[in-house]
């Protein structure tokens, strides 16, 4: 989990609920910053935004921390990238 992508999960959540973001912490839950489902359904759009993911409902039902979000939209970025690189092996690969 690097420090830019928890630095710019945290500004997404800050700034969708207008909380200064040195109140969020990884472990802060939605409950303590009094995020509710609703305001939750509004920090996914703008995660999905922010990093070009799609999160689907069933992960979205189970974010209950900042942690959370952080290590889902890690998730979803590595799949993401790893659905672009090319494979290893593939033609024209050498076998040497």
């Amino acid at each position: 989990m690097s420090d830019g992508l928890i630095r710019r999960v945290i500004a997404c959540v800050s700034s969708t609920q207008h909380l200064p973001a040195e109140r969020i912490t990884l472990d802060s839950s939605f409950e303590e910053l009094g995020i509710d489902s609703l305001d939750g359904i509004n920090i996914l759009f703008a995660l999905e935004n922010e990093f070009g993911i799609s999160i689907p409902d069933q992960a979205a039902s189970t974010i209950r921390t900042v942690r959370d979000l952080v290590e889902g939209v890690e998730k979803l970025l590595a799949a993401q990238s790893a659905a672009v690189s090319p494979p290893q092996g593939g033609p024209g690969a050498s076998d040497n």
